[in-house]
């Protein structure tokens, strides 16, 4: 009922070619928003939004009033994560701590999406200082089910077609799982190749930002914008795909194991080579150090926050801080090292193996019942860790409830990646053989 994600790239194209005017095309995202959102709460509350937006609006078409002038993501609309600063929007960051703590320039990522002519629809929901504590975000799907967090808002309005692009974050899963659970499109780049400038950092060594879309192409359509030294490819052949057997697969539940089995036997049928090498024997060590190191950089970052408004943190969070405090720098600095270790081992694996994308389900299972949680992040531990790019695909569903498919590239393959996406998400859109 509350699910009709749009595409960025037909957004874009309708309004260059002047089929949609923009001025009736942000009337009609207000007007869904209103609709729509009393239902999902991915958004926070905006008095004036609408009237903000038309003004945006009418500067945008004054300063591009030729088509063949205006920029790539001309007058498309881009929900930002409540971490992220955004100019005349105050951060809160999910938290009950005053929002001037957050104040300072806007982030470069929005910048970057603003120079290519995108317009900010509004905030959206995070989880406190996302972390696990979850906001009060639906999935469109089902009400009843977390939307996955703890990019929950930025996932649940590209799903629920308030916006076709969202800026989300990931130090674990928050990209992807929220992606999955929602049924759309989220893409997590190689670790540094967008700015984290101006965003409320949970973990410096892990924090990444990324973007929601209701298709690959969409993302490959704002991808160059906001990652640097993009270099635009074309694959001559399909890749070969590893799959990680082994404790880390083993994880997921048999509904979700069976789907993903159906899509590499999809994915061979149409010409795709698999490979199956065992990997993450040492899996419980990784997510150990992964969060070890996560606790020990937020408990820094919120040191000084921290000892001033303690009370004002919520329980998940603060104990997550006070476990942090007894990170010693030495576990910090053996922690940062591992990560490097780490990836190099899987890109010998690659090598030897002659894999260039794994794939591996998105997230344990379909999103879980009830609010109280956002869902296990357990499927992208390795990859975070490491700092691969990464991108989950919706990819069927169990009981009306989506289920995504997770891809891998090499270090700084992010190109790559969303060109072998794109050819995957034809492969799983193809009706199966019977």
């Amino acid at each position: 009922m509350f699910v009709q994600p749009s595409s960025l790239t037909e957004t874009v194209a309708r309004l260059r070619r002047g089929d949609t005017a923009l001025a009736t095309a942000i009337d009609a995202a207000c007007d869904r928003v209103e609709q729509v959102d009393a239902h999902i709460l991915a958004l926070l509350d905006e008095p004036g939004r609408r009237e903000r937006l038309r003004r945006e609006a009418a500067a945008l078409e004054e300063r591009f009033p030729q088509p063949d002038k205006q920029p790539p993501l001309y007058g498309a609309l881009v929900g930002v994560k409540d971490i992220i600063r955004v100019d005349g929007m105050p951060t809160g960051a999910g938290s009950a701590l005053p929002p001037e703590l957050f104040a300072g320039e806007e982030a470069k990522v929005v910048r970057q999406l603003r120079a290519a002519g995108m317009l900010v629809l509004g905030r959206t929901v995070t989880t406190e200082f996302a972390y696990f504590e979850p906001g009060p975000t639906r999935n469109p799907h089902n009400l009843a089910h977390t939307p996955g967090g703890s990019s929950s808002g930025s996932a649940a309005a590209v799903a629920a077609g308030l916006c076709p692009l969202a800026i989300g974050t990931q130090t674990i899963g928050s990209i992807v799982r929220p992606a999955a659970f929602c049924g759309v499109v989220g893409f997590k780049p190689t670790f540094g190749r967008v700015s984290s400038d101006g965003v409320v950092l949970i973990s410096p060594s892990l924090d990444h930002v990324g973007l929601f879309a209701a298709d690959s192409a969409s993302i490959r359509l704002a991808a160059p914008v906001i990652c640097d030294g993009w270099r635009e490819t074309s694959q001559g052949r399909p890749p070969v795909i590893g799959v990680p057997d082994g404790p880390y697969l083993d994880q997921t539940t048999p509904e979700a194991r069976r789907a993903f089995e159906d899509q590499l036997a999809r994915l061979r049928a149409a010409g795709f080579a698999i490979r199956r090498p065992p990997m993450f024997e040492d899996l419980e060590q990784l997510v150990e150090t992964h969060t070890r190191l996560m606790a020990g950089e937020m408990a820094r970052r919120h040191q000084e926050w921290f000892a001033r408004y303690e009370s004002r943190y919520r329980p998940r969070t603060a104990a997550f801080i006070r476990q942090g405090q007894a990170v010693t720098e030495a576990e910090l600095a053996a922690a940062r090292n591992a990560q490097i270790e780490q990836r190099r081992r899987i890109e010998t694996t690659m090598t030897a193996e002659g894999i260039d994308l794994w794939a591996c389900p998105s997230a344990l299972g379909p999103a879980p019942a009830g609010l109280d949680s956002t869902g296990s992040p357990a499927m992208s531990f390795p990859w975070t860790f490491t700092g691969l790019p990464m991108i989950s695909l919706p990819a069927g569903a169990v009981n009306g409830l989506p289920l995504g498919l997770q891809l891998i590239a090499g270090w700084m393959a992010d190109e790559a990646l969303l060109v072998w996406a794109e050819s995957i998400e034809r492969a799983l859109a193809e009706p199966k053989a019977q």
